[in-house]
C-alpha cells in the first residue's frame, strides 16, 4: 500500500487591495487614493491603476466631472522612493514615464479633474495637484517640492508647479524644499478654495456639480482648447481659439444655449455631438 505524504498547506498571501477606488455618484466619478499606510505613495502600480481609473470613468456615458481625493492624512506624498534605490537608468525613466503619461491623462480626459486635498501633498503628489484643473484644499493641507532636501530635485513636478504658480514662487518651493500651508497655496493659485476639512467633501461636490450642470461637449471642447493655447504666443492663440470659437457656435449644444438664452429659458442638453 502507497501511503501518500501529508500534504503541506499553502499560505497565500492575499492580494493587495486596489490603491485607487472607484465610485461614480450621478454626473461625478469620485476616484480615491486608497492606500494611507503608505501615504498614499504614487509607486508605479499606483500610477498606472489611476491613469486607468481615469481613462475607464472619462468613457462612461453621463461622467461630466471627476473628483480625485484621498483617504488619511495625506493626500499623497510623492513617489514611492523605495521603488528608485538601486536600480538601473531604464528603470528610472519608467517611473517618470509612467508619471508623465499619468499627468498627461489628466489633461487629455474631456471632463475637469478636481483635486480635493486633504494633508499633506508633496513632491510628485503637490505635481497631481497642480495637474488637476480645479482644486479644493482642507485648510490643514500642506504642500511643496521637497526633493532638494533629500538630492533629488523635483524636476518633473517642477514643470506643473512652475505653470500654476509662476516662476519665482516655484523657485521658491523648488529651491529650498520648504512647504507653504494652503492659504498660501490659494493666494499663489495652487488651489481655487479653501475650506475646512469638516467641509472639504461638501464643497468639493458642490463644486464638481456646479461643473457636471454644463454641457458635456461644451466642457469637452472647452478644456482640450484650454490646454492647446495656453502656452501659445497670443497672435497664434487667437487664431486657433477663434476656429474653436466657430466650430463650437456650430454644436447643438450651444445652438440650444442661445436659443435658450434668447426665450429667456433653461436649457436641455443633449450631451452628445
Amino acid at each position: 500500500m502507497t501511503v501518500s505524504a501529508p500534504s503541506t498547506p499553502t499560505h497565500e498571501q492575499p492580494a493587495d487591495p486596489p490603491a485607487v477606488r472607484v465610485e461614480v455618484e450621478g454626473a461625478t466619478a469620485v476616484l480615491t487614493l486608497a492606500n494611507p499606510r503608505r501615504r498614499n505613495a504614487l509607486s508605479v502600480a499606483t500610477m498606472r491603476e489611476l491613469t486607468a481609473a481615469l481613462t475607464d470613468v472619462a468613457a462612461r456615458d453621463g461622467v461630466r466631472a471627476i473628483v480625485l481625493r484621498a483617504e488619511g492624512p495625506a493626500f499623497s506624498a510623492g513617489h514611492d522612493l523605495s521603488e528608485m534605490i538601486d536600480r538601473t537608468l531604464e528603470e528610472e525613466r519608467e517611473v517618470f514615464a509612467v508619471c508623465t503619461e499619468l499627468m498627461t491623462t489628466v489633461h487629455r480626459v474631456p471632463q475637469p479633474v478636481i483635486a480635493a486635498v486633504q494633508g499633506v501633498a508633496v513632491a510628485a503628489g503637490c505635481q497631481l495637484v497642480a495637474t488637476c484643473d480645479l482644486a479644493v484644499a482642507a485648510e490643514g493641507a500642506v504642500f511643496g517640492t521637497p526633493g532638494v532636501k533629500i538630492g533629488l530635485f523635483c524636476s518633473t513636478p517642477m514643470v506643473a508647479v512652475t505653470r500654476a504658480i509662476g516662476r519665482k514662487r516655484a523657485m521658491q518651493l523648488l529651491l529650498t524644499g520648504e512647504t507653504i500651508d494652503a492659504a498660501t497655496a490659494a493666494e499663489w493659485g495652487l488651489v481655487n478654495q479653501v475650506v475646512a476639512a469638516d467641509e472639504l467633501d461638501a464643497a468639493v461636490r458642490a463644486l464638481a456639480d456646479k461643473v457636471a450642470d454644463a454641457s458635456a461637449v461644451t466642457l469637452r471642447i472647452g478644456k482640450e482648447a484650454f490646454y492647446r493655447q495656453v502656452d501659445l504666443p497670443e497672435d497664434a492663440a487667437y487664431e486657433q481659439m477663434s476656429e474653436t470659437m466657430a466650430t463650437n457656435a456650430m454644436t447643438c449644444d450651444a445652438q440650444e444655449g442661445m436659443s435658450a438664452f434668447l426665450a429667456k429659458r433653461a436649457p436641455t442638453w443633449s450631451h452628445h455631438d
